[in-house]
């Protein structure tokens, strides 16, 4: 009778020293430098991160310019026109 108690015991033991080796924390410092590569290159990415403090206006291209250049920019995005095909070298049909 007494090996009938000592397998569920130590099932019980191995369980509750698996679930206690979970519970300890073992990154503390890695935890608490969380995010920070990513907020790095983030800032890094930024050219003049003072830009917004410039109140100067944008001098550079005009409005009429502005707005055929975004059409154009649209359009390149449509589907293109069909091309003739101009390597057909006339195999069957008329001569």
């Amino acid at each position: 009778m007494k090996t009938a108690h000592r397998l569920p015991c130590a099932a019980l033991l191995s369980l509750l020293s698996l679930l206690a080796g979970c519970t300890a924390t073992t990154t503390p410092v890695l935890d608490s430098h969380f995010g920070e590569s990513v907020a790095l290159l983030k800032a890094q990415q930024i050219m003049y991160p003072d830009a917004y403090r410039n109140a100067n206006p944008v001098s550079g291209i005009d409005g009429k310019a502005g707005a055929s250049a975004y059409q154009r920019y649209q359009k390149s995005f449509a589907a293109p026109e069909p091309q003739p095909n101009v390597f057909t070298i006339g195999v069957g049909g008329r001569q």
